[in-house]
Order: structure tokens, then sequence, then C-alpha cells
């Protein structure tokens, strides 16, 4: 099942990952990842395994699951962990399975990917006491109460991107020529939800204080109604989505969907006038292609996350207790404005900044159905 390739620092993958690994299970793409930038690198003396399983985006989709398999990456050139491993599900039914293999490969840690993954993590890891998780953007929660019920041997890592998404919104309509912004999801989830929410209360924010009427378009955070693809699949439906809202005037968008959120930076590159704002990651780091239209990015550190996860784990700490990461532990942030940053006028920029000490000290609460609470 493994191969012996070293992992790379590289961002940028071409989607023959998946091809390497798909040789390696008949249920999903199994493998690691190819060759390192510089080969002939001291190899870890560690022999702690670290696993991910991730949704069906893969470790190459330039957005949550590349930046968490990142921080395995940066535990194994850290020397505190083995070379690691992971799997691409092909469907959702090959989660129990990928999970079953994991297990079996004596994994010191599990690193499941997504919402999506969160019945089956949960099911493995009620099955397996003694095996140690980590999962990304998922909270246990009392489904009446919606009281936290954590799992003993499972560690969430969530994100409260609502914050750094009303930095972005706030920004998008400070920017925004035509006075319409737009935002669109991949699937209508939680952990989507709580960025347009974000996004959208930004811009409010934006038209309050400065007796402006920018609009959202694609989605209405009071009632939870907006755009979706329904997947995170389907580029084309995507990029239909993206011209539509584009043709309604919108010249800032801000996709939620993962890989398929490139449709957008194609149709905004073709419009023309257009901005992108990315999530996740800093997409100027990702989406080379488009940098020139990318106003910022919208970044969650699940890459220091996993990476912290993994290294407590491994050095015998593992605690099941929730990582929330927020713009006080910089869990959370804006990426720097980077091809925009003598674009922007210095008020707006200042504004931003001033906003997020304001959210940092508690004096400005940005809140979403979906956010979460130690």
């Amino acid at each position: 099942m493994r191969q012996t390739r070293r992992p790379t620092r590289r961002i940028q993958r071409t989607r023959a990952i998946a091809a390497i690994g798909a040789i390696a299970l008949a249920v999903s793409a199994c493998g690691e990842p190819p060759p390192a930038n510089e080969p002939g690198g001291e190899q870890s003396e560690s022999d702690f395994l670290a696993c991910m399983v991730t949704d069906e985006g893969g470790v190459d989709d330039k957005s949550f699951n590349e930046t968490s398999w990142n921080g395995l990456l940066n535990a194994y050139e850290a020397g505190v962990i083995a070379e690691p491993k992971y799997v691409e599900p092909k469907s959702a039914s090959d989660y129990e399975p990928n999970l079953k293999n994991m297990v079996r490969d004596d994994c010191g840690m599990i690193v499941t990917v997504g919402f999506n993954l969160a019945d089956a993590t949960k099911a493995s890891a009620e099955a397996n006491p003694d095996q140690k998780y980590a999962i990304v953007d998922h909270l246990y929660v009392d489904q009446e109460t919606f009281e936290p019920t954590p799992i003993d041997n499972v560690k969430s890592l969530v994100f409260n991107t609502q914050e750094a998404a009303f930095l972005a919104g706030y920004l998008a309509a400070g920017h925004s020529e035509t006075g319409k912004v737009a935002t669109w999801g991949g699937m209508k989830i939680p952990t989507v939800t709580i960025f347009m929410d974000g996004f959208y209360d930004g811009a409010q924010h934006y038209n309050e204080v400065n007796d402006a009427d920018v609009q959202v378009l694609g989605w209405d955070k009071k009632s939870q109604d907006g755009q979706f693809v329904g997947d995170f699949s389907n580029s084309t439906v995507a990029k239909q989505l993206s011209e539509n809202l584009i043709s309604r005037g919108a010249d800032v968008v801000m996709p939620v969907a993962g890989p398929i959120g490139e449709s957008a930076a194609v149709a905004a590159k073709d419009a023309g006038d257009v901005a992108l704002i990315w999530v996740d990651t800093d997409g100027y780091k990702t989406l080379t292609e488009y940098r020139d239209i990318l106003l910022t990015s919208v970044v969650k550190g699940m890459d220091v996350a996993v990476e912290k996860a993994v290294t407590a784990t491994a050095e015998g700490n593992f605690s099941n207790e929730s990582f929330i990461g927020t713009l006080e532990n910089e869990g959370v942030s804006i990426a720097p404005y980077h091809a925009f940053e003598d674009k922007l006028d210095d008020e707006l920029k200042k504004e931003v900044d001033e906003l997020r000490q304001q959210i940092i000290s508690g004096e400005l609460k940005v809140e979403s159905d979906a956010a979460f609470s130690s």
C-alpha cells in the first residue's frame, strides 16, 4: 500500500497525485506524495506513523484538504513523525473501508478532513478506542441541546471562519465599484455557510458605517438561502453560478467550494474587472494563474492545527480537547493583499485592521449559527 516516495513541500500539485495513489486501493486513491523539491534531504528518524483520509477533493485541491495535508508534511519535515500517508476516497461509500485500512496499518493518529467524514470517523473511533483520531472541520454536539459531546479518542479541529470572512466582506464592499458583491457555496453545510454568514455581515457593516448600499448576491444570512452547486466536484455548474452572479453586476466574488472554486476564478478572469476572494488557504500561493485578480483569502490555519495535534500525539500528549481557530489565536485570518496592496485605498485597509482588533478584543461580535463555542 505504501510507496517509497518522500513527501514534497510543493503547494501546487497536479492531478497526477490521484493517479499515483489510485493503484493502491480498489476502493479509493491511496498513496504518498511525489518526490521532494530537494531530493537527498534527511529522513525523519521517528517511527510514529500519521495518516490522513481526505474527502473526495484530495490532497491537491488547492484548498482545505491540501492545507490539512501540509500539516502532516510540516510534522514530517520537523522530524516529529515518519513519512505520512494519505487516502483519497472516490465517494462517500469509501470512507468506512478507508478508515478500516488505516487502523490495520497501525497509524498512530488518523486525521480525517471535513464535515462529511464525521459519521465514519465517529464509528471508527468507537470501534477502536485505542486508536487516536483528529477531525478537521467538525465538532461533535448533541443534536437537541447543541452542547459538545466529545469522543475520548477524537480531537476536533474547527475554525470560526466567520470572523475572518467578516473582514473579507467589509473589504469586498469597500472595493466594489458596482455596489454588488457575491458569494456561493459547494454544499449547504455549516463549514460552508459559516464563511458566507461572515462575508454577508461584513458587507452589511460596511453599509452601516459608510451609509452605503452594497448588495450581497448569492447568500442571505437571515433566510439562510443562497446559491449552491450541491457538491464539490461539478465545475461546470460552479462556473455557471459564477458567470450568472457576475452578469448581475457582482465585481467581487467569494466561492466557498474547495477545488471547484477555481471555476469562479476562470469566470472572473474572463469577465475582466472582477476580483476574487479565495478561502481556506492563501490563494496567491496556489492559484498562480489568477494572482492579478486575487483580492485576498479567508485563511483557516488547518496546517498549524493538524501539525500541533499530531505532534502532541507523537510525543504522548494526546488530548481530545477541541481546537477552535479564531482571529485571536491566529487560527483564522485574511491573507495579505498581494497584487492589490497598492490598489486598495489606505483608509479601507486601515478600517479592516481596526475591525480585526475590535473582533479580537470582543468589542465587535461576529455571529453565525455555524460558529463554534468552547
